[in-house]
């Protein structure tokens, strides 16, 4: 079968590699319909920060449909089309006993740890899948993992009702944090990105105010309203630093961007003004939910879509995606016959 695999940073291989075995106990073979590149594959590929076993096929957000199971394996049979869970964790550790597996102590991530979805077939533990209507696009299905991502951090963020917030970068997580906001949320809804483009389709899909982060900027959609909150999904140290100088005192500062440095801080600034700066891990129970939400979003989210592309594309994509050449927000793959 076709896959592409991470040999190394810098080092991404559409190949030809043996077909898949029967799976084991627990597990289930899927046949991938869509997959799509998240923001960490490119992380991974450029610093090979999470490389643990190489080569891996790539990719942690894909759709699918279920053709075999194996032996113990309930509630899913041939025929199901799922969801991925991309997190790898062992269910044995305090944090996965208590019910948070997204923080794990021995946490994986699908495509890193085991082989992930950028290939026609893929083999995972049963657990890790969902169902989803088989009426959805499998384009739109591919979107379940970050968008589950996107309302783990704002329900970390938990905004009051009625309080404007202001979500920092609109490539995959930002802007579906803004989609879920502007659907979820009573408040003023501000976003930036330094690509205009983005900024103004996810503005024209989620109503949002598209802002520069600077006070004059703020205030001139706010008027005297005051910001306490806002959502970082940049990664970027200047970003922070300006977001923590644009928030009032009272509120909180959701981090779910990969950042890239360290920031100085100075901790008598949250103390004075009672910020709270949250950190937002991958997701927790949401992703049943997020999968749940998908037919309601179907429309919004297709026209965040920057563009669908074949297993043969992958490396060409991450150069694009890399140099910052993007005008929509995920890159979706199709991946044999995953039409709609």
């Amino acid at each position: 079968m076709i896959a592409a695999r991470l040999h190394a940073a810098g080092d991404l291989r559409v190949e030809k590699i043996s077909p898949l075995g029967a799976p084991e106990a627990g597990w289930a073979r899927l046949r991938v319909t869509a997959a799509g590149i998240c923001g960490s594959d490119l992380h991974n590929f450029r610093t090979g920060q999470w490389i643990t076993r190489s080569p891996s096929v790539a990719g942690h957000e894909f759709a699918g449909i279920v053709t075999q199971v194996g032996e113990g394996v309930e509630g899913l049979a041939p025929g199901d089309p799922v969801v991925a869970d991309s997190r790898f964790w062992c269910g044995e550790c305090p944090a996965c006993r208590s019910g948070r597996q997204n923080l794990c102590l021995n946490l994986g991530f699908v495509g890193e740890v085991c082989d992930g979805g950028f290939a026609e077939e893929v083999l995972l533990p049963a657990r890790l899948l969902v169902k989803h209507d088989p009426r959805l696009d499998p384009a739109v299905a591919a979107m379940a993992e970050p968008l589950a991502v996107a309302l783990h951090a704002i329900r970390r963020l938990a905004p009051p009702a009625g309080e404007p917030v202001l979500v920092a970068g609109c490539g995959p997580i930002g802007g579906l944090a803004a989609l879920l906001l502007s659907r979820l949320h009573e408040g003023r809804l501000l976003v930036a990105d330094r690509n205009l483009e983005r900024a103004a389709l996810v503005s024209q899909v989620t109503g949002a105010a598209v802002v520069t982060l600077d006070r004059p900027s703020v205030q001139s959609v706010l008027g005297e309203g005051v910001l306490r909150y806002a959502l970082d999904a940049t990664g970027s140290i200047e970003v922070l630093s300006a977001l923590l100088g644009l928030l009032a005192g009272g509120g909180s500062l959701a981090l779910v961007g990969i950042a890239h440095g360290k920031i100085e801080l100075d901790p008598n600034t949250l103390v004075e003004r009672e910020t709270a700066l949250v950190g937002c891990h991958a997701f927790a129970g949401e992703l049943p939910q997020a999968v749940a939400m998908l037919p309601e979003l179907s429309s919004p989210l297709r026209r965040l879509i920057d563009r669908e592309i074949g297993i043969e594309e992958i490396p060409a994509a991450y150069a694009r995606l890399l140099a910052g050449q993007a005008r929509g927000l995920k890159t979706i793959i199709r991946i044999g016959n995953g039409g709609s």
